[in-house]
């Protein structure tokens, strides 16, 4: 159980390493460090790495952005399967729904308690 842990935080932490070393040594900015990351993930879950990495890391590797792009690839492969060209399309939004709306839904109500400036 330990063993599960600490991998969990080392492969997580090493996401976000390179995810700061984007910040600090690339100077790209928040928005296109987030693009990469998503196309990273969405990369190796279609060369079928990212799986293995899901079931070595637990949540190390699912929490992090990099996931969203592997959560769209599935999605998309699962539904094309089902549908062909057209499945491609509704599978990536069919999976990643409830993440976007939650994240628009608690953004918004963040945004109601905290009343930031800009």
């Amino acid at each position: 159980m330990l063993a599960m842990f600490f991998w969990a935080f080392i492969i997580g932490g090493i996401i976000c390493l390179i995810g700061q070393l984007l910040f600090d040594v690339a100077k790209l900015t928040p928005g296109h460090t987030l693009s990469l990351l998503v196309v990273i993930g969405a990369v190796l879950s279609g060369l079928g790495l990212y799986e293995p990495l899901i079931d070595f890391a637990g949540a190390g590797a699912t929490i992090p952005i990099t996931s969203f792009g592997n959560s769209l690839v599935e999605g998309a492969m699962n539904e094309a399967q089902k549908h062909g060209i057209v499945g491609v399309l509704t599978g990536m939004f069919e999976v990643t729904s409830s993440g976007i709306s939650a994240a628009i839904i608690f953004g918004f109500i963040g945004a109601l308690i905290f009343k930031p400036k800009g």
